[in-house]
């Protein structure tokens, strides 16, 4: 007699409510997929995982407490085969390459299909990853940069935020000399010409997450 094939369990982690039930009711009549627990928050999200230990995990980038990344870099810390489909509106390539570094195995747009998502949640139940042809053309855009050093991206975000040589020197304790040789650096690195190119490619390719620019520095 042939047992019955287990079902995958799936855990929902979407901040915005009505989202995440539309989700759970879709995925509810799915054969073969069980959605075992929900979470609006990161921090809810890992005490949700512990709890019922889901096969799979759909998971916002954006959420309040703690981020997707940072879940997912926590999680996998304590269950290194947790397996993750990051699940957002976000399409920047650095969105994409945090995710994809912390440990996802897949990245979807919120206006995909359901006949894509339900196919993703199989695939990554199966050990496989599924890159949508779009994202992982950004994703290729981003590999092929280099990096940002810490210091290059504090003057990023300052330059963002509209200020000064002048006043990115005296926020950050470094001399205006100092600040330029940054800027330089930077602007090769991201290929633009200018400040506003600068800007533009710093809240676009999400390397300058709109939150960060909301809160005050302390």
């Amino acid at each position: 007699m042939m047992m019955a094939q287990e079902s995958i369990r799936v855990l929902v982690v979407e901040d915005h409510h009505v989202v995440r039930q539309g989700l759970v009711a879709l995925l509810n009549v799915v054969d073969g997929i069980e959605v075992v627990g929900e979470a609006a928050d990161g921090v809810e999200a890992i005490t949700q995982f512990r709890k019922h230990q889901p096969h799979v995990t759909l998971i916002d980038l954006r959420m309040p407490r703690l981020s997707g990344v940072d879940v997912i870099q926590r999680i996998r810390m304590e269950t290194p085969q947790a397996r993750f489909i990051v699940l957002t509106t976000y399409d920047g390539d650095e969105d994409i390459y945090r995710a994809l570094q912390a440990g996802a195995r897949a990245y979807l747009l919120k206006g995909m299909t359901t006949d894509e998502l339900i196919a993703t949640i199989r695939a990554v139940h199966a050990g496989k990853s599924h890159i949508p042809p779009a994202v992982a053309q950004r994703l290729a855009e981003r590999m092929g940069t280099e990096e940002l050093t810490p210091r290059e991206f504090d003057v990023l975000e300052q330059i963002v935020r509209g200020k000064s040589n002048k006043e990115i020197a005296t926020e950050l304790e470094i001399s205006e000399a100092t600040v330029k040789t940054h800027i330089n650096s930077l602007l090769g690195k991201l290929g633009v010409t200018d400040r506003t190119q600068a800007t533009t490619a710093a809240i676009q390719r999400g390397i300058v997450p709109l939150e960060s620019l909301r809160k005050p520095k302390p």
